[in-house]
């Protein structure tokens, strides 16, 4: 998705990570993805540079959609949508 598309998107839950760690924004991920609906999107707020890569690895892994991700003054908006 264009950055554009990410920034309109409304999340159904958002994780504010940011402060944390690896593994902590992923581990907030994963746990709050079960509160999201099949067709819901989760949106993380990380300042851990390495979400880029641990969240959307994650979500092939685990076969949910991840839709890109924005970034913002001090940290990113990653976005996973829920597909099964």
């Amino acid at each position: 998705m264009q950055e554009s598309e990410l920034r309109e998107i409304k999340a159904l839950k958002v994780v504010d990570a940011r402060g944390t760690s690896c593994p902590g924004p992923l581990l907030e991920t994963k746990k709050a993805m079960t509160a999201v609906p099949v067709g819901g999107v989760l949106e993380t707020l990380s300042s851990d540079e390495g979400s880029r890569q641990d969240i959307p690895a994650w979500a092939k892994k685990v076969g949910q959609e991840f839709l890109g991700f924005v970034t913002e003054s001090g940290y990113d908006r990653l976005f996973v949508k829920r597909v099964k």
